[in-house]
């Protein structure tokens, strides 16, 4: 039975999360009621959205100003593509489907982890220790993490030489340097991504592909195409020559890999709780419009939200509009469903194609079969396999480029027990770019796999079908990274911003969580009237002020410094 709207209001106006919404147009209690507490909608509870929020409710209550967060979810969950699965619906064996690891420069989510004490582990300590990098026709290189680092280094040595590694490392350290200057000032916050990829010098790595960079800095194609080409294809889904360059070396650095026990997706959670937001799940935002002006505004930008069911947004449905002085749209705005009226968004919002992905997990007693990969023995096969073009595709050829692999990516993930037989089964992940099919699982492992994948009636044993347990999703997972100069501001009307631009110059969970913190910055900068996050500043930390605005000294130097404003990365 479904709830009335009104109802779920209500309901949710009794949790302890703080205050719930913004005031509708017919509630409202005159302007000093108006101008005492910032209301701020945030649609979309991602890595960007929960960030969001969270830090803004910091910096408010570090500056003393009182602000209401409303945040508007239209799934029934937090997170975003940040989501796991349970194997055999069994929590205690839960999997990422979706966003799998960071890193101890991802400064936002590895200091969320011990801010929210919550526990590390290790994403490869089950799974297979060995690797390789098939093109469709053979494994081009093979390694054995169980195995030495010196013998491993021999192996990439005597295939790659010295140079194309150490090379390829070194690029991408400077490279992550400079990235990682914009979490500070005078480069955070920042109203143009695109000037801070200038004034950063990331320019030169966003405006060329990934196999140009490398070329560039004398990394050897070899390496570039086995090596740098199989990260990309497992990150990103692309090929070094349809990838932007600062994608290419973020896919090459993810030494020290972690993830949080029980599912990445508690950081944001843990950000939604701690901001005190009002959280309204399946809730769809349907309309943005501008809200009706009086002189005691201030001629200050309100906007109107039109909220409903995210379960009955049609047209026809009954919605309900609410009133706030800042929104954020932490969502790709694409995908979004959101009507705009006149004059609300005021510096256009790009249209960018998104790599739709297809991550199948799945369960099953059988290990691959050597026949698929052109091999006689069983032992030969790595547990994870990831792909690079043959030397007979080009980097568009098959389904959006993935070549004669067929896939970007097969792990093997860990061992997992069968409820039904009590006997341990392996689990693993395929990405590729189209859905599996039964016939392809067939080939793959040797053993014939039904139409349906698996047997779904009780008094049947799994063991009649090769796979026993089977979870594909689709995910609209990140842009299609192709070289560019420009970026989409994170201001896009007054009082109005937007996150998904971060996307296209590096689509990662910390990235999307900087682009969340970096509006809540602007956002309080706006009510306390700094206008910030302009060039890079004058050597005094002196900023630009709009007319109306006080002029204001950046916090270089005063307090609270800022050092201490950062330590919540």
């Amino acid at each position: 039975m479904k709830l009335k709207f009104s109802l779920l209001y209500a309901a949710i106006a009794v949790l302890p999360l703080g205050p719930v919404f913004g005031q509708s147009l017919q509630d409202a209690d005159g302007p000093q009621a108006r101008e005492s507490v910032r209301q701020v909608a945030i649609i979309g509870a991602g890595a960007a959205g929960s960030s969001a929020a969270y830090h803004l409710h910091n910096y408010s209550s570090r500056y003393g100003v009182s602000v209401n967060i409303t945040l508007f979810e239209k799934t029934g969950r937090i997170g975003g593509r940040t989501l796991t699965v349970n194997p055999f619906d069994d929590p205690s064996q839960r999997v990422e489907l979706g966003a799998s690891i960071f890193i101890e420069k991802n400064l936002i989510l590895y200091g969320a982890l011990k801010d929210f004490d919550l526990k590390k582990r290790d994403p490869d300590e089950d799974s297979d220790p060995t690797l390789g990098i098939w093109d469709g026709d053979s494994f081009v290189f093979t390694i054995n993490e169980s195995h030495s680092f010196w013998w491993n280094a021999a192996k990439v040595i005597w295939r790659y030489g010295v140079m194309a590694p150490r090379r390829t490392q070194n690029l991408m350290e400077s490279t992550i340097a400079k990235f990682l200057r914009l979490y500070e000032e005078p480069f955070f916050p920042f109203r143009s991504l695109t000037q801070r990829t200038y004034e950063l010098g990331l320019v030169d790595a966003t405006g060329v592909t990934g196999e140009q960079l490398l070329k560039a800095n004398s990394v050897g194609d070899l390496y570039a195409h086995d090596i740098v080409q199989a990260s990309t294809r497992v990150n990103y889904a692309s090929n070094i020559a349809r990838i932007h360059g600062l994608d290419t070396m973020v896919s090459m650095a993810p030494e020290g890999a972690m993830a949080v026990a029980g599912g990445n997706w508690q950081i944001f959670e843990k950000m939604v709780h701690k901001s005190g937001a009002g959280l309204l799940l399946n809730t769809s935002v349907v309309s943005i419009g501008l809200a009706s002006h009086d002189k005691d505004t201030q001629d200050r930008v309100r906007y109107t939200l039109e909220v409903a069911p995210s379960s009955n947004s049609s047209s026809s449905a009954e919605k309900y509009p609410l009133v706030f002085d800042d929104v954020v749209i932490a969502t790709p705005y694409q995908f979004s469903k959101i009507a705009a009226g006149d004059g609300v968004i005021q510096h256009s919002i790009d249209a960018i194609p998104y790599v739709q992905l297809h991550v199948t997990i799945f369960s099953t007693p059988f290990r691959f079969s050597p026949a698929f990969f052109g091999l006689t023995d069983t032992t030969a096969i790595p547990g994870t396999v990831l792909t690079t073009l043959n030397k007979d595709d080009d980097p568009t050829s098959g389904v959006e480029g993935v070549g004669k692999a067929g896939f970007f990516s097969i792990s093997t993930l860990r061992k997992v027990q069968n409820p039904k037989t009590k006997k341990e089964e392996y689990l693993y992940k395929i990405f590729s770019p189209a859905a599996v099919t039964p016939g392809f699982l067939s080939r793959l492992f040797g053993v014939d796999v039904p139409s349906t994948f698996t047997i779904a009636t009780e008094n049947t044993d799994s063991t009649e079908s090769p796979i026993s347990w089977y979870h594909p999703h689709v995910f609209n997972s990140y842009p299609k990274a192709l070289p560019r100069v420009t970026f989409q501001d994170p201001i896009i009307g007054p009082s109005l911003y937007y996150t998904s631009g971060m996307e296209s110059f590096i689509s990662t969970m910390e990235t999307n969580a900087l682009m969340g913190k970096n509006v809540a910055r602007l956002i309080l900068d706006d009510i306390l009237g700094i206008y910030s996050g302009v060039g890079a500043g004058s050597e005094d930390g002196s900023v630009l002020v709009a007319d109306g605005m006080q002029k204001i000294v950046c916090d270089r130097g005063k307090t609270p410094p800022a050092q201490d404003m950062l330590k919540d990365l």
